[in-house]
Parts: structure tokens; sequence; C-alpha cells
């Protein structure tokens, strides 16, 4: 039942975040010029109004599973933090000074993302976070600021155009490219440290090593991010990198899951 309800607090936040940015974005003007997934409100395709109810009602959805699993599990720090993460969903890119035009968007991302959407949903079940919680709070971060890396990157000539100061403007394109690979090996690396450090402590999930098989996955977008694909085809490396977060987080779950299974 808990795990019921975290998955529907993380889904429902994902889709408020999505819903939020698309309305701040359209109401700026961001995403007149934007060459990428189709967007409702900057290409006139729903109401500014009925996107933004959107995004509330779905923020509202994740309150309201928030504070029952809060309920049940009478875990009160839940509630602040659930409100943090609502709080930051909006003011990624909305309100008069959204942190996502500063460049610290992928900052926000790997928190809430990563660190405590694994940390917050395994103390939920668990009632403990062990080392290998946070190796891999550290590498769901650094797959999902991949994510929003390539976003970015892909979005450098347009974003500067109207003054959005992502993280990849400020670095440029080539730094960009190097800052994507890095993070999409860091989350590689958790697998192999916990299967590492497995090896002389029996409490740690050695097949969650397993999960490193996703590298294998990532070659093709990484190869395209090195070979300085541009515009429309980064467009395909974005689906690339949403393919390789969930082979990742499903190769390691399954993998931790079976090794208690056969204990």
């Amino acid at each position: 039942m808990i795990a019921i309800l975290a998955l529907v607090v993380a889904l429902a936040l994902q889709v408020g975040v999505n819903y939020a940015n698309d309305y701040s974005d359209g109401i700026r003007g961001t995403d007149n010029s934007r060459i990428g997934p189709v967007r409702l409100v900057g290409q006139g395709l729903a109401s500014a109004k009925s996107v933004k109810n959107a995004a509330l009602i779905s923020f509202l959805v994740a309150a309201l599973a928030g504070l029952t699993m809060t309920l049940i599990t009478q875990i009160w720090w839940f509630v602040p933090i659930g409100a943090l993460a609502v709080i930051s969903a909006w003011y990624y890119t909305g309100g008069k000074n959204p942190y996502g035009y500063a460049g610290f968007g992928e900052v926000f991302v790997f928190v809430w993302f990563g660190l405590v959407a694994v940390i917050a949903t395994t103390y939920a079940q668990a009632q403990h976070i062990s080392i290998a919680t946070i190796a891999y709070a550290v590498g769901a971060g650094a797959l999902a600021c991949a994510l929003l890396v390539v976003n970015n990157l892909r979005d450098i000539p347009s974003d500067e155009k109207v003054g959005k100061k992502t993280l990849a403007v400020r670095l440029g394109d080539s730094k960009t490219r190097y800052l994507y690979v890095a993070l999409i090996w860091v989350g590689f690396a958790t697998n192999l440290l916990i299967a590492f450090l497995a090896l002389s402590n029996d409490s740690l999930p050695l097949w969650s090593g397993l999960g490193a098989v996703a590298a294998l996955a990532a070659h093709v977008p990484g190869r395209a991010v090195l070979n300085k694909a541009q515009g429309k085809d980064l467009i395909a490396v974005l689906v690339g990198t949403g393919k390789v977060q969930m082979i990742w987080a499903t190769v390691t779950s399954l993998a931790i899951v079976a090794q208690k299974l056969l204990a």
C-alpha cells in the first residue's frame, strides 16, 4: 500500500511539474520558437488556464496521496517535504524569478528526483536508510539530471534569445555535452560501487550491480551527444536517455528484489 502511494505521489508530481512548466513557459513566450516535443500553451493546443488547472489538480492528487501515506506511516516530516516539493515544482519556471531560468534546474532535479524521491520512498517502507539507498539516490538523481541536461542542450539557441540562462546556456555547448556523459556514468558507477562493497558486506545488494547493463543502452545517445548532434536530432537523444533511465531503474530494482527472494 505504501509503495503504491509513493508511486502515485511521484507520478502526480512528475505530471504536475510538466504541466506547470508548459503553462509558465507558454505565458512567457519561451516556447514560441522551441524545437522539441509538443507544448500545449506555446503552440496554442490548449488554453493557459486549462493547463494551469491540470497542474494544480496533479499537485492535489500528489498531496492527497502523500498525506494518506503520512497518516499510515506516522512519519510527519513527510508533510513539509511534500509541501516543498510542490513549491519547487511550481517555481522551476513559475513566479517572477524562476530558478530554472537562472541555471539551478539541475540542482533541484538531483535533489527531488534523486535524493528525496529514493530516500523518502525507502524510509517510508523500511524505516531505515543504508549506504545502498544513498548511492542509488545519487544514481537516480544523476540520470534525471542527464535528461534535463540534454533537453537544455537542445534548447540553448532558443533559450539564449529569451534570456533563459539554464546551466547549458551558462556552460556552453561543448561543456554541456561532457556534463551529460559524466552524469550518465555516475548512474552506472553507483551500481558498481555497491556491488564492490557488497563483496565484503553481506547486507548490501550484490546483484544490484547488474543495473550497470543500462550502459549498453546509453551507447547510442551518448555517442550522438559527443558527435555534436543538434536541434531535432537531440529529441532522439532525449528519448534514448529516458529509456536508459528506465532500464537502469528496472534492472537495479529487479536485481535487488531477486536477491532478497533467493537469499
